[in-house]
């Protein structure tokens, strides 16, 4: 008889994957190891930056206004003498401090509201799309322009009311997979096992549609700090003395009919590079997922 010989080929025709592909799928996407790179790097400054910056962020110099950059002021100046460089790297501490929370609060809202309406189905689930709808019609800038003035800009006004805003888009995407999740025979199982619908919803469904809300977060997040930018180059969100990026936009505006690009420029870069950065690690994640 003859002997069969065993080799990696035999197991991946027999169903088996071999160690290559076992490896691949185990390492995230290069889109997120990239994402996660500029993240952490953002991180790293909004939490240790002022240790390491060049100049006191908030020192005026009023002999080196609007100083284009040079090998003192690699970013230059501001109009009051201040180093953009440090005001970047420092002010990346507020937009990382109330963007995820803001996310955060939109996300888990969201995700209540979409896990109650899918699941329960009905009258209560034709309602609550019909709200859902209701709300998303309005324009996002001009729902959260209206809120802040007539609650007032601060940090916890913007949390509050970019939370707010994010709940029915995630709402309709967990809404959307929980009604298919609904079906399945797990669920079928555990109704008939005398689960109650709450047990069913936050320890069966939940556990299985934790990748779209974790796509819906990160991809969230990458609009919450277009967003808080926005508002705050408007004056209705993070406020001075804030070395806030879009605070620093909007006082460099004026400057570039003059010729004066750094503020705005460098500052507009760091805002994207973040944007940038939220959204490499969604489209990694969700690839991984669907593969």
């Amino acid at each position: 008889m003859t002997d069969l010989v065993h080799s990696p080929a035999s197991d991946t025709a027999a169903g088996k994957p071999s160690l290559r592909v076992r490896l691949r799928n185990r390492l995230p996407a290069p889109s997120t190891l990239i994402g996660s790179v500029i993240l952490l790097f953002w991180v790293a400054c909004a939490a240790f930056g002022h240790l390491f910056v060049p100049f006191d962020p908030y020192a005026e110099d009023f002999l080196a206004m609007l100083a284009p950059p040079d090998a003192t002021h690699w970013f230059g100046t501001d109009a009051l003498g201040r180093d953009i460089l440090s005001r970047i790297v420092v002010g990346s501490r507020d937009i990382l401090l109330v963007a995820p929370l803001a996310t955060l609060a939109g996300v888990a809202a969201g995700s209540l509201i979409g896990l109650v309406f899918g699941y329960l189905g009905g009258w209560v689930d034709a309602i609550g799309a019909r709200l859902l709808d209701a709300l998303m019609a309005f324009p996002f800038i001009v729902l959260v322009t209206m809120t802040l003035v007539a609650l007032g800009p601060s940090n916890l006004t913007v949390i509050l009311v970019i939370g707010i805003a994010y709940a029915p888009l995630v709402a309709r995407t967990v809404r959307t997979a929980v009604r298919q999740e609904r079906e399945r025979d797990y669920v079928s199982a555990a109704r008939l096992a005398g689960e109650s619908s709450i047990g069913i919803m936050l320890f069966e469904i939940l556990p299985n549609i934790r990748e779209t809300i974790l796509v819906e977060l990160i991809t969230r997040l990458g609009y919450a700090f277009f967003s808080i930018a926005t508002l705050s180059f408007l004056g209705l969100g993070i406020q001075p003395p804030s070395a806030d990026w879009g605070l620093a936009i909007a006082e460099g505006y004026g400057f570039l009919t003059g010729g004066k690009w750094w503020i705005v420029v460098f500052n507009s870069g760091a805002i994207v590079s973040l944007v940038m950065a939220a959204n490499l690690i969604a489209q990694g994640v969700d690839s991984s997922e669907r593969n």
